[in-house]
């Protein structure tokens, strides 16, 4: 899995350990459709259980779809492998019984909750299983009582859980976590990975939005075209999902468009399956799969060789259905709700190669990394700002920066591993389990996991590796981190012409740099006030010491924001696993001097908590790369650090490091441009 992936899940887990020593009650935790919502779930249970013992959490979640077991299953995976050693999960369900009455064991620290198995009737509220369940956990009035503390996840959180919010009292805390919270019921994202920021890492897939008029045979001669480059590609058969999203019309539409659309004689040897959500009322015109149960149909459509290509329902498939050979979704008619847009637009947002991403050819990383939709505008939409470079200034000309990447020990060849490893035979750390050498390694980075998978050709070998990993970690940090020898420049890039940008309380006044608005306003976002101040440096300085570029009615000034979203415009580094710096600005000075800049703070906000350790390594992380940059690349390299009200800025010019001020700063521009 890319690193950049990992990176995005642990910062959010990270993020909600922090937000949950705030004092109140309610948190809420937003991350869009296939971002790993379950693992991060699983994540933070298990760091809150390692130095918290006296507390059980319960995960509501929802019934339909079987949702809950799938949650069970996963939770039950991560902690057999060993990726999370202190979960130790139990499903609630209908079976849980003894002698004629549900039971709910106490020796568990997980409980899987289907939400509609607790309500009015049902054996688990009306025999009081749950209620006294509860207070056994939680009280200590009873001899048998285990004095837990009581932490209510609610999955899917945007859907009611009246029965269960009737128990508020006995959870001393609740944590709420979908891709579509409600403001409604004051669910307001306390930690949030976003959707450009799931986009940026390749983790979900960008969407391209289709014409409001493209007819549903016109889209599916589009997923004709791009269903060979899946196959040929990627080893996967794409599915195209129909959305008809009033159900009251629903046979009309399958009647009078879809059906038509399907039996096109372009499109006839497409394979489709109608759900409905009842049994018997589901199609299709596939023989094999008629013969399958219809509940096992969904199982069958998810497999990525799946001969369904076309999949029909009415407003039924939204949660916990999980399809990520899905690439282009139809919606016949405006649902009227964007919440349930956002959850159906998740159906086709997954990567289907996240896990072996790396590996794939550019043309195949498109194909994976990309989403076809018509009819849907999305819930965000209005919060997201769409960019581009303005036109007839040749601004992707003038502007050329060059990346940096880093070569891993695996393509330079540079370490004989077969014997790096027998000569590490003496220092043999012996492990009790074959899961405990397991869980290490598959907490290693890429780079390590690839090592020991080539290097291992058996069980022996694989053995040998895992149990000298801290002396290969070791050996390896020493060889990536020497930069003079990893690190390489890539081809020239520019800005892509088309990014975007989510919209902050931190904008700026902005309409002779490179970027315009596609809506025409000229007020900019930025990530941070830090980098808002940075800006107005630069736009202070602009007439003097910047390029400019003009056509014949105006002049723009060459320097710009960089947004991550499209951007090739990276620099590779190393800090636990390979990164990229994605620099906040880029501007070239009127001698042609390329000058970048990564703006940070030390002042404390509501927006930003700081770990000063993790602060403090990313800081000197970032240096020694900005300074092989510099001197590799011959762009100069900044990172001004704002304390208080006065800038720090650290500089690297050929390699050279320099502490100056603001003031320095921009007399040297003047000196350079004179």
């Amino acid at each position: 899995m890319l690193q950049e992936v990992k990176d995005l899940q642990n910062k959010a887990v990270s993020q909600l350990i922090q937000v949950i020593k705030e004092n109140k009650k309610e948190f809420t935790f937003k991350a869009p459709t296939g971002s790993g919502k379950t693992f991060m779930m699983a994540d933070f249970m298990n760091r809150v259980l390692l130095v918290q013992k006296d507390i059980i959490f319960i995960v509501s979640t929802l019934s339909k779809s079987n949702l809950a077991e799938q949650n069970y299953n996963s939770f039950k995976e991560l902690s057999e492998n060993r990726t999370f050693t202190e979960i130790n999960p139990f499903l609630i369900n209908s079976e849980s019984s003894g002698e004629g009455s549900l039971y709910i064991p106490t020796d568990y620290n997980v409980y899987v909750l289907p939400r509609d198995l607790y309500k009015d009737k049902s054996k688990l509220k009306s025999e009081g299983t749950f209620l006294n369940f509860l207070q056994t956990m939680r009280d200590t009035l009873f001899s048998e009582s285990k004095g837990k503390r009581i932490v209510l996840i609610k999955d899917e959180c945007h859907i009611a859980t009246s029965n269960l919010d009737e128990l508020y009292d006995y959870f001393e805390t609740v944590i709420n976590f979908s891709a579509t919270p409600k403001l409604s019921r004051k669910q307001n994202p306390d930690v949030e990975i976003t959707n450009i920021e799931a986009e940026s890492c390749n983790l979900i897939k960008k969407v391209e939005l289709g014409n409001e008029e493209t007819s549903l045979t016109e889209a599916l001669d589009v997923f004709e075209k791009v269903q060979k480059d899946y196959v040929n590609e990627l080893s996967v058969n794409p599915c195209f999902i129909i959305q008809i999203s009033n159900k009251d019309k629903a046979e009309e539409e399958l009647q009078n468009t879809i059906i038509p659309a399907l039996n096109d004689v372009k499109h006839q040897d497409l394979k489709w399956v109608y759900i409905t959500g009842e049994d018997k009322s589901c199609k299709t015109n596939d023989s094999g799969i008629q013969k399958l149960p219809v509940s096992k149909w969904k199982d069958y459509m998810k497999d990525k060789a799946s001969t369904i290509s076309v999949i029909i329902f009415k407003m039924v498939i939204s949660e916990g259905w999980d399809i990520p050979r899905a690439c282009m979704l139809y919606q016949i008619r405006d649902s009227k709700s964007k919440q349930l847009d956002e959850q159906v637009m998740g159906r086709v947002r997954r990567n289907p190669r996240l896990l072996d991403f790396e590996k794939l050819s550019d043309k195949a990383k498109l194909l994976a990394c990309t989403a076809w939709i018509w009819g849907i505008i999305p819930e965000d939409k209005s919060a997201t700002r769409q960019v581009k470079l303005y036109k007839d200034y040749g601004i992707e000309k003038e502007f050329r920066i060059k990346p940096t990447k880093l070569q891993n020990i695996n393509d330079s060849k540079a370490l004989d591993l077969e014997n790096f490893v027998k000569n590490l035979k003496d220092d043999k750390v012996t492990h009790s389990s074959i899961f405990d050498l397991y869980k290490n390694i598959n907490q290693s980075n890429n780079d390590i996991q690839l090592m020991c998978y080539q290097y291992s050709d058996s069980y022996e070998k694989w053995r040998l590796f895992t149990e000298n990993l801290s002396n290969i970690k070791t050996t390896y940090n020493e060889y990536i981190c020497d930069y003079e020898k990893t690190m390489f420049v890539c081809e020239d890039v520019s800005f892509p012409y088309n990014s975007c940008y989510i919209g902050t309380d931190d904008t700026l006044n902005l309409n002779d740099w490179i970027w315009c608005r596609k809506d025409s306003e000229t007020d900019f976002s930025f990530d941070s006030y830090a980098e808002k101040r940075w800006a107005e440096e630069l736009k202070d300085i602009r007439s003097s010491s910047i390029q400019e570029v003009k056509d014949l009615t105006s002049t723009k000034f060459l320097w710009g924001k960089n947004y991550p979203f499209n951007s090739e415009v990276k620099f590779e580094y190393y800090l636990d696993g390979i990164h990229s710096s994605y620099p906040d600005f880029v501007m070239k000075d009127k001698n042609g001097f390329i000058h970048i800049f990564e703006v940070k703070s030390v002042n404390v906000s509501n927006k930003i908590k700081l770990d000063e350790k993790e602060y403090k390594e990313k800081i000197k992380a970032l240096e020694n790369c900005y300074k092989e940059c510099s001197k590799k690349t011959g762009h100069f390299f900044y990172l001004p650090i704002l304390d208080n009200n006065i800038w720090k800025i650290t500089r690297f010019i050929d390699g050279e490091k320099s502490i100056i001020t603001l003031d320095e700063l921009k007399k040297s521009f003047c000196r350079v441009n004179q």
